[in-house]
């Protein structure tokens, strides 16, 4: 099976089953979970790539896809969703799936264990951030799908983490950026904090 027809098949059943997304329409599916999703295809180095928070798999499966030089790990805390992905992931050989919590992944086998990492309606950046960094290891990039609105959050939260906001590349739509951090330095041994922590003490921007 080519990839293009793995990811029809894929996004056929991701419309289908309930709870993975709001979206019905195929054409729409399509440019939200694949189109969009490929936008970060330039960006990424080759190496062990960790999509955080993949829900029903976008955009780590349609990276997957079209990078065979790319080993993608599906970290999902869902049971549900980490079914769904277990089942697609079978079709991919660069792909696994990893049933998680990110904070409970980074302070495990996922600490430093990834060159990259990309994110896309995971949560608010400062969270986001919190979440992924500590799972790259230095000189890594993570690819965090956003708004113009949040590069000045961006840009302050990640240097607390251990991260650098080095470029912006325009998304879908006028609003949409993709945030370039990489990964600079350590990042400090209490970081992630336990579980629920990132969301209801989120990390403030530092002022200058």
């Amino acid at each position: 099976m080519k990839a293009d027809e793995r990811l029809e098949l894929w996004l056929r059943e991701l419309i289908e089953t309930r709870g993975l997304t709001s979206i019905r329409k195929l054409s729409e599916a399509r440019k939200l979970h694949i189109e969009d999703a490929l936008q970060a295809l330039s960006l990424l180095p080759a190496g062990f790539l960790v999509d955080v928070g993949s829900g029903g798999g976008s955009p780590g499966l349609p990276l997957a896809a079209m990078r065979a030089d790319l080993v993608v790990t599906l970290l999902e805390s869902s049971s549900r969703k980490a079914l769904f992905l277990n089942k697609w992931a079978k079709e991919f050989t660069n792909v696994n799936v990893v049933h998680s919590r990110a904070e409970t992944f980074a302070i495990s086998e996922g600490r430093e264990a990834f060159d990259s990492a990309v994110a896309r309606a995971l949560a608010p950046p400062p969270v986001a951030l919190e979440w992924a960094l500590p799972l790259i290891r230095q000189g890594g990039l993570f690819i965090l799908f956003t708004t113009t609105s949040e590069q000045k959050t961006v840009a302050s939260i990640a240097p607390q983490i251990g991260g650098k906001l080095v470029e912006v590349k325009p998304g879908d739509g006028l609003s949409r950026i993709l945030c370039v951090v990489e990964k600079t330095a350590e990042t400090p041994a209490r970081f992630p904090r336990r579980s629920g922590i990132a969301r209801k003490r989120p990390l403030r921007i530092v002022s200058t």
